[in-house]
């Protein structure tokens, strides 16, 4: 069967994705998909730096407002829509561009990964030692026997580490730990993926995601996060444990002071920065670009033609 060619903008946080793919699918005619964990999530808005409506109108964006916080969303909702997502693109006859920083959401989608490089987050981990540290190793051990009964008599209550990695991968793949590895569970969607990856130095990095979220703290986050508490959508939920939202729930719950929420937030996205570059060299074929004083915006595009086009690409 011949595989479908489909092509990925990738990079950490902050790198400047967006606008390049802004203008990659214009000249394209591409519509693009968003890679992110957490803007499926309607009203995460400014703190998931969804790119504006009408930025939307101009080209369409896919995979963006699609749950509510307070639903499941697994990696393996994210890959089953999308893979339907650039069927529905093609038909038009427009091309699909993957755009985004979510290194799990591509394993499972070009990978067929689901099994043999399992998702994580850091977030969803911290929730369930959080919770061991709070009210106990038997409490946690009690959670994993109710959604996967297999790993809890395997595993001891006291071993909080894989207990906390097995509810972990419940809680993104929606799948018990067991089940996935007892079936050895694959899944091809049949695409010949081509990684584009921007890069910056990691001070710069820095220094963009500090400026972001200055931004964002000054232009309506906080208020962002009041509305989703009054709302009920809360710290108890997965996305809310999210940068940035996870800091100013405890600054509205008068825990730490609105500066140290922006301290803290700009802390956590600079780890998590680290751990996105880690995880993209990895991935393969992928033609990377140093982005802070070159525009190598044609370059992608003729490296774009030729992938789509089955010619060869050297890397």
């Amino acid at each position: 069967m011949k595989r479908q060619p489909a092509v990925a903008l990738i990079g950490a946080t902050a790198v400047g994705k967006t606008a390049l793919s802004i203008s990659i699918a214009e000249k394209l005619n591409a519509e693009i998909i968003s890679v992110d964990s957490r803007q499926v999530y309607r009203y995460m808005d400014i703190g998931t730096d969804k790119i504006s409506l009408s930025f939307r109108h101009e080209i369409p964006h896919h995979m963006i407002d699609i749950a509510d916080p307070d639903e499941k969303f697994t990696v393996s909702d994210f890959a089953e829509r999308a893979s339907q997502t650039v069927r529905r693109i093609l038909s038009r006859g427009k091309i699909p561009l993957f755009v985004g920083g979510t290194p799990f959401y591509y394993n499972a989608l070009f990978h067929a990964s689901l099994n043999s490089q399992l998702p994580s987050d850091e977030n969803v981990r911290e929730k369930y030692e959080t919770l061991a540290n709070s009210q106990g190793a038997e409490l946690l051990h009690m959670r994993l026997a109710e959604v996967d009964p297999a790993s809890a008599e395997r595993l001891h209550k006291n071993d909080v580490k894989r207990v906390t990695r097995a509810l972990e991968i419940f809680d993104l793949t929606g799948k018990a730990a067991s089940e996935i590895f007892k079936d050895g569970e694959k899944k091809d969607f049949g695409f010949d993926i081509l990684y584009i990856g921007l890069s910056r130095p990691r001070e710069e990095l820095f220094s963009r995601i500090t400026i972001r979220l200055e931004e964002e703290f000054s232009s309506g986050f906080p208020e962002e996060v009041e509305w989703l508490m009054k709302n009920g959508f809360d710290e108890k939920f997965n996305p809310l444990q999210g940068l940035g939202y996870r800091e100013l729930i405890d600054y509205h719950r008068g825990k730490i002071k609105i500066e140290e929420a922006l301290e803290q937030s700009i802390s956590r996205t600079k780890k998590f920065c680290r751990h996105q570059q880690t995880w993209f060299k990895k991935f393969s074929p992928a033609v990377w670009f140093e982005v802070s004083n070159s525009n190598h915006e044609d370059e992608i595009l003729t490296l774009i033609q030729k992938h789509l086009n089955g010619e060869e690409i050297s890397q």
